[in-house]
Order: C-alpha cells, then sequence, then structure tokens
C-alpha cells in the first residue's frame, strides 16, 4: 500500500487522525508530538496498516529497490529504517498504551518504556525527502561531520551533514533519537554552513 496506489520509488503509508482528544472532557488537549516506535521484525508495513485502522497517525519511510532472485528481478518498497515507524500522539498513558498493544509494536524508543519526543524538524526533514521521492541510501548514524543547510531548489532550508558518500556530494539527515541516517546526493545544490 502506497501514497499513491503504486510503486513509487519511495512512500508514506500516512493515517489522518491526530489521536484522541481531551478536549471534550473539558481537559486541555496535549500538542502530539512524533515518537519512533520499534517493530518486529518484517512487521513495519502491518503495524502502520494497524495503527491507521485505530486512527493513529503514523508515518513509514520506504525506498524502492531491485532484488535479483533466482528467475527474475523484481522493484519492491522496503522499509527505509528496519525495525521503526513513527507515530504522531499526545503523550498520555492512554494513546501511548494504545500504540503498544498493537499488534506487531515491541516498544516506544528512548526512555525505558516512556519512548521520547523527536524533533518535528527531524521527521518533517524526512517526510520531504520521501515526499520529493528523492533517491536515498540508509546509513549508520553519524555523529561527525559539519552541518549545513541547502539553499534553493525542492529541499530550501534542510539541514543536514555534509559528507562523502562514494566521491559523491551527500547530505545526511539523522534522527538522533533511534541512531539512523540517510543520505541523499546533493550535486547541483548551492549549500551554506548552517
Amino acid at each position: 500500500m502506497t501514497q499513491n496506489g503504486g510503486a513509487l520509488s519511495t512512500s508514506i503509508i500516512n493515517g489522518t487522525a491526530e489521536g484522541p482528544s481531551n478536549s471534550a472532557a473539558g481537559l486541555p488537549t496535549l500538542q502530539p508530538s512524533w515518537f519512533a516506535v520499534q517493530t518486529k521484525a518484517r512487521h513495519e508495513k502491518k503495524v502502520s496498516v494497524r495503527l491507521c485502522e485505530q486512527d493513529i497517525e503514523s508515518f513509514l519511510p520506504l525506498r524502492r529497490e531491485r532484488r535479483q532472485w533466482s528467475d527474475r528481478q523484481q522493484w519492491i518498497e522496503s522499509p527505509l529504517f528496519s525495525h521503526y515507524i513513527f507515530v504522531r500522539i499526545p503523550a498520555t498513558t492512554e494513546t501511548r498504551v494504545k500504540v503498544l498493544r498493537t499488534g506487531g509494536v515491541v516498544r516506544f524508543a528512548g526512555a525505558a518504556g516512556w519512548g521520547t519526543a523527536l524533533s518535528d524538524e527531524q521527521v518533517e526533514n524526512l517526510q520531504a525527502i520521501v515526499a520529493q521521492r528523492i533517491p536515498v541510501l540508509p546509513l549508520e548514524f553519524i555523529n561527525v561531520g559539519e552541518r549545513v543547510r541547502i539553499r534553493g531548489g525542492a529541499l530550501n532550508g534542510m539541514v543536514g551533514i555534509l559528507a562523502a558518500v562514494k566521491n559523491d556530494r551527500s547530505l545526511i539527515v539523522s534522527l538522533d533519537l533511534i541512531q539512523k541516517s540517510v543520505a541523499i546526493r546533493i550535486d547541483g545544490f548551492e549549500v551554506e554552513r548552517a
């Protein structure tokens, strides 16, 4: 299942609801935040569908890759970060329990049992990369390098770490909490020190 119903180079499986609201009970509504949720192996797509069925907003970044079998080659969509999906929920016990009770969910990433909210900027950067269908290369978390900002184009203002991957200039966008990164080629983009 993809955003446009077909096999895209990348896509988002995204629900539209923002979780339960406390405003009807006269309580203040908590601002939803993004959290990384660890899943069982090869359960990311199933968990995303189940969360959407429960009206929980989720984001599963996918990448398109060509797989070789003995008798054929085929393009498939696989999760950009295996074992992880992102949910946007208010930080209430009720919504966290609802996520944890979803089949295939292991735990929230971060503080033991409670999870740690991701920065909106990091998730929005990742969503922009996926929405623009920019080819990505998943990398191990990168902790060093100069932070840069792209100037102009579809990715204007995106901040990341400048690195060289296979002799190409690349921008590394990192998700600190789960220690995962993606690299996008930025040849042709103008960058400035962030």
